[in-house]
């Protein structure tokens, strides 16, 4: 997982929901430029943004279950999440 959260100046953890970690292939190697989106229970999209050259991704969120969907040239993954409260959510999505 991300070693460095860089969040921006006024993100309140105590009261925000965040959802960050990296793309990253069979090797644990991060895959820059993927899509990843946030889908809900329901598997219906919610956002997308695209990861950094280092595979960081992150998204503000409510709790609850969310799925994390990575689009690369060198494959696709999913990795699920569930955070119960406002705070930093770290998941890792590796793709094959």
């Amino acid at each position: 997982m991300s070693t460095t959260v860089k969040l921006p100046a006024g993100v309140d953890i105590a009261r925000e929901t965040v959802i960050t970690g990296r793309v990253l292939d069979g090797a644990g190697r991060p895959i820059g430029g993927a899509a990843v989106r946030l889908l809900d229970a329901s598997d219906e999209f919610a956002a997308e943004v695209i990861a950094t050259p280092a595979g960081d991704f992150r998204f503000f969120a409510a709790p609850g279950s969310w799925r994390l969907r990575a689009l690369t040239d060198a494959g696709d993954g999913d990795a699920l999440v569930a955070p119960t409260g406002a705070g930093l959510h770290e998941v890792d999505v590796k793709v094959a």
